[in-house]
């Protein structure tokens, strides 16, 4: 014998399962129903909220930067970026960050370095973006985020590799923002 009521013992009617004129099995579904549409329209709403402003920065750079000072630190690696006897910044990365600069109101304090020095201040805080021809498989990745590479170099050996540039880890509107000029620069998109 099966220990399953019988399909005559579930029909409404039936004592069995709901006592005579009992309504509370349906009141208490219906209340369960409530509860889960009101829980997903809550969420639906916090979710909302959350991502109108996605991607963020960690310390709001891009924020500070459009219309401010876009701090950028620069190692000299002909032609990406030289830096001239008398402080004059030039190069291919000189030249894109300069459009960046003006496409989102931003004045450039260039601050020259050797990769290590500006890694160094990129770690502490103190610049935004850092070009000079790195490659993604630079040594600093500990120190600075890259965006995606937008070019190739050729080494010295023969071999090829992708030029990008640094942002302060967390930044991630200024990353996002950036990779989407590039991107547009370079006719990718």
């Amino acid at each position: 014998m099966s220990s399953w009521p019988s399909v005559a013992a579930t029909t409404p009617s039936s004592p069995a399962v709901h006592g005579a004129g009992d309504e509370r099995p349906w009141r208490c579904r219906l209340m369960h129903l409530v509860r889960i549409v009101t829980a997903l329209l809550a969420l639906c709403v916090i979710t909302t909220g959350c991502a109108s402003g996605l991607p963020r920065d960690s310390q709001g750079t891009l924020d500070r930067v459009t219309g401010g000072v876009l701090r950028v630190g620069i190692s000299e690696h002909p032609p990406f970026a030289t830096v001239g006897a008398d402080g004059q910044v030039g190069g291919e990365e000189a030249e894109l960050v300069r459009e960046y600069a003006a496409s989102i109101d931003a004045e450039i304090d260039w601050m020259p370095g050797p990769e290590s020095a500006l890694a160094e201040a990129m770690k502490a805080g103190e610049l935004d973006v850092v070009i000079g021809g790195f490659t993604e498989d630079s040594p600093f990745t500990g120190d600075m985020a890259f965006t995606r590479p937008y070019t190739t170099l050729e080494r010295p050996d023969g071999s090829t590799a992708k030029v990008v540039m640094g942002v302060r880890p967390g930044e991630n509107a200024l990353m996002v923002d950036l990779e989407l000029f590039l991107a547009r620069t370079t006719g990718e998109i």
